[in-house]
């Protein structure tokens, strides 16, 4: 389901595959992220504010802060596949210009 495909310093890509009806389990994301669709389709996802489905294209990427919290389901009757971009925080040598 999930295949990190890189973890440093800087960002954590991992690779989600979904089957019909599969879910995430309830997780609450401690990093911004961004996912881009592999697929396109329906993720319906369940969280404090409800329950919401998002239509999703591929290649057309979406940005989320941290402290999302939500399960999230493939409502499609196909595989969903995105990938996820995690951000962390920058070095501090990187975050502020000298000066």
């Amino acid at each position: 389901m999930a295949s990190v495909r890189i973890d440093n310093e800087r960002v954590r890509v991992t690779e989600w595959r979904f089957a019909p009806g599969a879910r995430t389990g309830p997780h609450r994301h401690e990093l911004a992220y961004v996912v881009v669709p592999l697929t396109t389709g329906r993720l319906a996802a369940t969280g404090p504010a409800g329950d919401s489905t998002s239509e999703l294209v591929a290649g057309q990427p979406y940005f989320r802060p941290a402290g999302v919290e939500h399960d999230v389901r493939n409502a499609n009757s196909f595989e969903f596949a995105f990938i996820e971009i995690e951000l962390k925080d920058e070095p501090a040598d990187v975050a502020s210009p000298p000066g």
